[in-house]
């Protein structure tokens, strides 16, 4: 009886660690264009420092817009309205949290 016990438990660990790991394997998430954006053209020079400095420019959602809007003018990269919006969003969602568009 208690080598049926130890066998039905270990089944069952396995299947819960089976499932663990597929719950764990849907959670990631691909990396949005914004991230994308922001690693490829600006992470060089802007690390997470910059983000959480007090100097920072950036105080609210529309300023966060501008000073995305101005960098990627001063780098010359031609983004649309559209990219500078998921940059700035892609950056408020892991350094600022303000209120804005979701």
């Amino acid at each position: 009886m208690r080598l049926f016990s130890a066998l039905t438990l270990l089944a069952a660990l396995s299947l819960l660690s089976g499932i663990s790991a597929d719950a764990s394997a849907q959670m990631k998430v691909d990396p949005t264009r914004g991230e994308l954006l922001y690693t490829t053209h600006c992470v060089a020079c802007h690390n997470a420092r910059v983000h959480w400095r007090d100097q920072k420019l950036a105080t609210d959602w529309k300023s966060l817009v501008a000073q995305v809007r101005r960098w990627q003018g001063i780098q010359k990269l031609g983004w649309d309205n559209e990219d500078i919006a998921e940059v700035a969003r892609y950056l408020n969602t892991f350094y600022y949290d303000y209120p804005g568009p979701s």
